[in-house]
């Protein structure tokens, strides 16, 4: 069984703005929001002939709800491409679709204050079920454009070997 540190210093919880997403071996650039990780478990409902009053509760088939990126519209074609692998249109007869590589599996690490890795999940089997390439554009906005993909996954875990880092402490000079 693995051992797990324990920072006995730290008091307060992670922030949730320090993350980043890597698929295909590498960092994707510029993702700004990420959506909660949710995992349902269906309840299997049935009751004992010898006990008509009560019903029974078991586990049943578990359901991930999907995730979504965004991300600021930028030249960067990394979701552009996912997205296509799922549906190219005008790619020709045969092509439009590709099923060797359309899913894939990325990772979501997520650190502490100082930047030190702190948490990281490994998401599975993942598809783009929804592209925005463009928000709805205004003249009279002030923000910036924001793509989007949401992803089918058929599961996630967490790293167990990404343990609790040892935070740094800073000490003042000496006066």
């Amino acid at each position: 069984m693995a051992q797990f540190s324990v920072n006995t210093q730290r008091r307060d919880p992670y922030k949730n703005f320090i993350f980043r997403v890597k698929w295909d071996g590498r960092y994707v650039a510029g993702i700004s929001k990420v959506s909660g990780l949710k995992r349902t478990t269906q309840v299997v409902s049935h009751r004992e002939g010898g006990d008509p009053s009560t019903s029974r509760k078991s586990p049943g088939r578990n359901e991930y709800d999907p995730i979504t990126l965004e991300r600021g519209v930028t030249h960067d074609t990394e979701f552009e491409k996912w997205a296509n692998k799922v549906w190219n249109f005008g790619a020709g007869l045969g092509s439009e679709v590709s099923l060797k590589d359309f899913r894939k599996d990325f990772i979501l690490d997520f650190y502490n204050e100082a930047g030190q890795l702190a948490i990281s999940y490994k998401i599975y089997r993942c598809w783009v079920s929804e592209y925005h390439p463009l928000p709805e554009l205004d003249a009279n906005a002030n923000a910036v454009a924001i793509q989007m993909i949401k992803l089918e996954n058929e599961g996630w875990e967490r790293d167990l070997s990404v343990t609790e880092p040892t935070e740094p402490s800073f000490t003042l000079p000496a006066q």
